[in-house]
């Protein structure tokens, strides 16, 4: 079982031919409002991609509470233990031009209401294969939830975003940070992804780091280094590649693959999100990462 302890939003999209520029108003070609935010969204991804989920989070006593629970639940991720706090539930604004990028405010709402795992969100992370974090949480609780796992020997998987700093406290007890290449520069102040990955795997025992359309680079204490290429594709919506290639990779590492294989795997089910709109909506089911590959 794979737990997901994070963030859920409602996404409220719209998608233009460019994004304006400040103080200019452009007219959208549409408008959705999807089930999001980086912790749901990672564990629609697991769920999809083959492992049993269960997602540990707030969402309010509003509409698009009840919206958020009744997707993650139709996707399969176990939400008896999601907390409905009184007033509104997490939005995330975005933009989407055709180009598929994306520039995303995000509101906490009741998110911001979780200081940290309960007794008996403790004994789901105990009883994980893996953890899955990011930080649309307040800081306190992502970190509380993390020493949880690391106490219980339970694997950590970071998403280091949105970019802010991180306590030492977080960072001993994360087994795999997975930033991006921007983020892996502001946590290490090396531009080149390479010298940022020597100097993550100082801190923390794995580290992946996400290169867009130049793959991912993998390196461990250990000495291994792996440098694995994207699938080419044409992207569409790039709002939940990276929440899809974590869940995606946190999958393959419960299985036991080798990092080659669980980054391929990764990888592949990044780009067929790519390849659609939307955040939860864009994630691949196992058989379809399966063909993928091949």
């Amino acid at each position: 079982m794979i737990t997901v302890f994070g963030s859920a939003n409602m996404d409220l999209a719209a998608y233009v031919g460019r994004a304006p520029k400040l103080g200019e108003t452009v007219t959208g070609r549409d408008f959705r409002t999807v089930p999001g935010g980086k912790g749901a969204n990672q564990a629609i991804a697991a769920a999809r991609a083959g492992a049993p989920v269960t997602f540990l989070g707030a969402v309010g006593d509003d509409a698009f509470g009840a919206e958020m629970r009744d997707t993650l639940a139709g996707a399969g991720v176990d939400v008896g233990l999601l907390r409905r706090a009184p007033g509104v539930s997490g939005i995330a604004h975005i933009v989407v031009d055709d180009e598929g990028g994306n520039s995303i405010i995000v509101v906490p709402g009741a998110n911001g209401t979780v200081t940290g795992p309960t007794a008996a969100e403790r004994d789901v992370i105990a009883a994980s294969q893996a953890l899955l974090l990011q930080l649309e949480l307040p800081m306190p609780a992502v970190t509380a939830a993390a020493r949880a796992a690391r106490e219980a020997g339970v694997p950590v998987i970071l998403t280091p975003a949105p970019a802010q700093p991180l306590p030492g406290a977080l960072l001993d007890a994360v087994t795999l940070l997975l930033p991006n290449e921007h983020e892996a520069a502001g946590i290490t102040g090396a531009a080149d992804p390479g010298a940022a990955l020597d100097k993550l795997l100082e801190r923390v025992e794995e580290a992946v780091i996400t290169l867009g359309s130049q793959g991912a680079l993998y390196g461990s204490r250990a000495g291994e280094r792996l440098h694995v290429p994207a699938v080419p594709v044409k992207a569409v919506d790039t709002t939940a590649a990276g929440d899809t290639f974590a869940g995606a990779l946190a999958v393959a590492r419960a299985e036991g693959r080798p990092a080659a294989d669980a980054l391929r795997f990764a990888a592949a089910a990044a780009a067929l999100s790519v390849r659609r709109e939307g955040a939860s909506t864009s994630m691949p089911l196992r058989a379809e990462i399966d063909a993928e590959i091949g």
